[in-house]
């Protein structure tokens, strides 16, 4: 405001042309004035802001911006990588036909009827689905040559339950479970019958028996408790067998074994002896 009226003061001066040395001297003093009024307001507003930036240099204009993101991420929503898994072609759990894309040039081809067609074409192979009405199948694509077969709707079909079946009959893969069973050698014959039972649901359910007999007062002989768990086992020969054989065990006061379920090649020893038993006894 000082410097304003200074300003005017000396102008008004100029005007009425007062002379050369009082315009000097106004001049000279507005000059002045005006180097103490800028230091002071330096010394004033830098303590307050170091930051300030005078208007007639301009710094570079930093606008914020928002990223690129996800609908995911829009919603609150965390950030997920999906990992494609790639499939074997190779590992086929079942059968299929594949249309018309055959990835291989030449192939050996079977017909519906399972004889040889020897190797061809994909070309010819396309033809002759047109012609016949059926559909290729791969049975061995890591050939060489690879060997396609030609099958009906019907045919596929059918292999598939085939396979599913085959599937279903296949034993489930776990941790195997150890039931325990344990009596007296004196133990009577209807209780004995009721044991029986129990070891038998469990054995037909694939798991392992440990079966403990402890000596009683009138059977005490480790040999005889042995018997006992071999007629037990002789009551089941379609099911059960041992894991290992009947131990002694507590320094000749008990006697133990483990059963488990027969397997698929041992059931079918145990019916071929059977049905040739029977045929000698008749």
């Amino acid at each position: 405001m000082a410097a304003h009226c200074i300003r005017k003061i000396a102008f008004q001066a100029l005007q009425n042309k007062t002379g050369y040395t009082s315009l000097c001297l106004c001049t000279e003093s507005v000059r002045h004035f005006n180097t103490l009024l800028i230091q002071t307001m330096v010394k004033v507003m830098m303590p307050q802001s170091r930051c300030i930036i005078p208007y007639w240099k301009p710094g570079p204009c930093i606008k914020p911006f928002k990223t690129f993101t996800t609908a995911g991420e829009d919603e609150g929503e965390p950030e997920t990588e999906q990992h494609r898994v790639k499939k074997d072609p190779r590992a086929r759990r079942t059968i299929g036909n594949i249309g018309r894309k055959i990835h291989h040039r030449i192939i050996h081809v079977i017909d519906e009827n399972g004889e040889s067609l020897g190797n061809m074409h994909r070309a010819d192979v396309i033809r002759i689905m047109d012609e016949r009405g059926v559909k290729i199948v791969p049975l061995r694509e890591n050939a060489d040559p690879p060997a396609y077969k030609l099958m009906t709707g019907k045919q596929i079909h059918e292999e598939q339950m085939k396979l599913r079946e085959k599937q279903k009959e296949k034993p489930k893969t776990g941790p195997c479970q150890i039931k325990e069973q344990t009596f007296s050698a004196d133990i009577a014959k209807h209780d004995l019958q009721t044991k029986i039972k129990q070891i038998q649901q469990w054995v037909e359910k694939k798991h392992h028996v440990r079966i403990t007999v402890r000596k009683g007062a009138a059977v005490d002989k480790a040999d005889k408790m042995e018997m006992l768990l071999d007629q037990i086992v002789q009551s089941m020969p379609d099911k059960a067998t041992y894991v290992f054989r009947p131990k002694v065990i507590k320094e000749g006061k008990a006697v133990m074994c483990v059963l488990r379920h027969l397997s698929e090649k041992e059931l079918n020893v145990y019916r071929q002896e059977k049905v040739k038993a029977d045929a000698k006894s008749v």
